[in-house]
This record gives structure tokens, sequence and C-alpha cells, in this order.
């Protein structure tokens, strides 16, 4: 019986993905349950298993961008593994002892010769990393690795296991700065090829599909809606001074840290309420309200932005959501997240104040209509009843989509956010 391996549905918003790495080989037999292969969409890698047991034989290589339900592979259950024909066969006649006495002295040479320079021409001579790597990596990528010359020991793999993946490698050599050559200058020469017009030198390097995929929801989001952007500042002295002097007690009882994340969540919620056209969206003609706040927190990856959701923060103690956003981050560095955890988010918020960022306009998460961007926090000269104060100050954005959510309602909503983070004591803290 033959068993087709088709790509598994990821989302309703996906509709293609990459075949980033085998891990089985064509001909090998595989058992149900194991890791076949791993698909990388925009946002997520997932693992995909075996639902049979049988010889694995491939049809689509590796890096190639497959359909959603496309048959990558089949298994033919009917087959016998073929490790078992090869250990009968030995014992099946007299002559098999012979033939094992006649190798041995052919096994015996390659240990003299082995302390010569011959084994240093192979792989884990000629590319160091590639020597532990052995166990982890795919033939594919040990051929990219050898091909590039690239130290793997500066990869981070974010396959299952932290296996390094060919997304990973060719990440790395998208990252890679121009004047910085691998250990083969040649192979870095490959990539980034450099050319010379009229006296000035120039490089090009192709886009990997996942930064395309990026870059094209992100060029969706900009012609696809009427964005724009207000601002405010937010003074966080009530905000810290809280979570200085109840952060013990919380971690003590709820065994995690109070953050400022958990604030802004609840803030918004709670503004979200009086304004459900921000927690809303346009579905062709008609405008579709939420009656439940599912709120994404992006968080930043070696592969870009993700943004996990966190559901029914209405119903929510900030001790939860705290949980939720380290379950998140968990996830992202076992590479676990599913495509589940980053769908169905009715509001976004991102935070760049975590890489140093002062002020930033925060594109659209579509088909959401708004997004809350927080920034670094910095002592500012502010103006407190005629006096001139130093308070630690923090720029908010909030982008929206002009069609559904008029300016009026998105500066209120930015003040009522800006009101409850300065007053948390609307909020209630649960320790």
């Amino acid at each position: 019986m033959i068993v087709e391996i088709k790509v598994p549905g990821v989302g309703e918003s996906v509709t293609e993905a990459i075949l980033a790495q085998w891990f089985k080989q064509d001909g090998d037999y595989v058992k149900k349950g194991e890791v076949l292969f791993v698909i990388e969409t925009d946002k997520v890698t997932l693992e995909v298993e075996s639902e049979a047991e049988g010889i694995l034989k491939i049809a689509v290589p590796e890096g190639e961008t497959v359909a959603i339900g496309a048959v990558v592979g089949t298994i033919d259950t009917a087959a016998a593994p073929a490790e078992t024909a090869a250990p009968e066969a030995p014992p099946a006649t007299s002559e098999a002892a012979p033939a094992k006495a006649e190798e041995a002295p052919e096994l015996e040479p390659p240990p003299t010769p082995a302390a010569a320079p011959a084994p240093l021409p192979e792989v884990p001579s000629a590319v160091p990393p590639a020597a532990p790597a052995e166990m982890i990596l795919s033939p594919a990528v040990r051929r990219l690795v050898v091909e590039k010359g690239v130290d793997v020991t500066r990869i981070r793999g974010t396959g299952p296991g932290g296996r390094i993946t060919k997304g990973d490698i060719l990440l790395y050599l998208e990252q890679a700065a121009p004047g910085v050559p691998e250990k083969l200058p040649a192979a870095a020469a490959e990539v980034l090829p450099v050319v010379e017009v009229d006296g000035e030198r120039t490089s090009r390097k192709p886009m990997t599909p996942i930064r395309q995929r990026i870059a094209a929801r992100l060029l969706e989001a900009k012609q696809s809606t009427a964005m724009l952007t207000t601002f405010n500042d937010v003074d966080m002295s009530r905000v810290m001074e809280i979570r200085s002097r109840y952060k013990d007690a919380f971690q003590k009882k709820f065994s995690v840290s109070l953050g400022f994340m958990s604030f802004f969540i609840k803030a918004t919620v709670e503004a979200l309420k009086e304004f459900p056209a921000i927690n809303a969206f346009i579905d062709g003609k008609e405008i579709v309200y939420h009656h439940y706040y599912h709120i994404g927190v992006a968080i930043g990856t070696g592969k870009g932005l993700v943004v996990p959701v966190i559901r029914h923060c209405e119903n929510l103690s900030m001790a939860q959501m705290e949980q939720a956003i380290i379950d998140f981050v968990g996830k992202i560095k076992e590479n676990r997240l599913d495509l589940a955890d980053l769908e169905g988010g009715t509001f976004t918020i991102t935070n760049g104040g975590v890489f140093g960022s002062l002020l930033s306009t925060p594109i659209l998460n579509t088909p959401q209509s708004a997004i809350l961007g927080m920034h670094r926090i910095e002592k500012r000269p502010v103006v407190i009843d005629d006096d001139i104060v130093v308070r630690p100050m923090m720029y908010l954005a909030l982008s929206y989509d002009h069609r559904i959510v008029d300016g009026r309602e998105a500066v209120t909503y930015l003040k009522r956010i800006k009101e409850f983070v300065e007053n948390p004591e609307r909020m209630i803290v649960e320790i």
C-alpha cells in the first residue's frame, strides 16, 4: 500500500510553505510518528511526522516552495526494511564466514593510514564545526555548509531539538556583513559578488523566500489600508513604582515576574471596551466587531517578528498574562510555536523599546484595524503643576485603519491608555 505524504494545513491564511529540510533520505525505512521533514512559513517552522511505517520515497527536494496539501513523497507500507534482508544473507551459507575473514584484513589497513593526513580532507577537518554538527545536519545542509564555508558554531539552530536547518544557513548568509568573509573567501564572493560600475562597487544577493513573504505582507498592509498614526507620551513613574514595590510579593505568589507588558495589555483591554471599532476589522462591505479581546504581542526572532496571541485577555489576571508571554518565548526558542498560536488576534502590541527605539510608526497586523507601539523609557524634563521635573517617559504610537477608526476615536483611545498607565490603581493587580 502506498501512503501519500502531504503538506498539512497550517492555518486559513497560509496557502504555501517552504520544504526546509528532510530528516530522512530517499529509500529510508521510517516508522509511524517519526519526524520526516520541516516546513517553514513566513512566521514559524513546523515538523511533519510520518503517518505510516514503510519505505520512504521523496518526490520534492529541500528548498522548494510547496502548496498546502501538495504531495511531497510516499511511503510504501508493504516494503520491508532493507536492514532485515542484509543480516540474514551472511548466515545463510557457509561461504559467509570466509567472506568476513577476507574483509578483516581490508579493515586493518585503514587504521594505519588513519594517522596519516588521509582523513584530513574530509568534512570534519576541512570545516571543523561540521564534525560536532554531523549528527544534526542533514546532507543538504552539510553540503551548503561546505560549499559556502560557513562556521556553524556561529549559528543557533531553530530546527527541532536545536538542529540547524537550511533556512538557518541562508539567513546567516543573508545577514552576514559583505566585508566579513567566512573561512573560505571564495565562498563569500559567491554569496555576495561585487560589481564595479563607474568606479563604484555594489553587491547583490537574493532575498530568502521567508523574507520575500514578510515583505509582501507588509506591502499589502500599506496598500490595502488607509493607515494613519497618532502619538502620545506616558509617564511611567507609577507603574515603575508599583512594579518595584510589589515585584517580590508578585514573584513569590505567582512564580512569575511582574513586567511592563501586562500593564499595557490590561490598559489596552479596558480602553478597547470603550472603543469597539478599534477591536474590529473590515470584511468586504461589513465591519466585524469582536466581543472578546485576543491580544497579539510582537516578539522578535532571528527570522523576523512573530506575534503570538494571548486569548481572552479580559478574563486573565496580570500574572496569567505574564506567564503566557513567558510560555510563548519558550516555545519560540524551542521551535514549538504553532500556527494556531499566531492566529485570531484582534489587536496587537509591539515594543520597539526593547531594541532601544525612541519613536516609530508600527505597521498594521492585517486584518486588524489598529496596533499599539511601545518604546524605550527615557528620563525627560516635563512640566507638572507649573514645575519642571524629571520623569521616566515613554512615547506611544497608535497606527490605525482610517477607514474604520476616526481620528477622534484613535486620539481618545490612546489618551485612555495613557490615563490607565499613569494611574494603574484603576486596574487591579492581583497580589
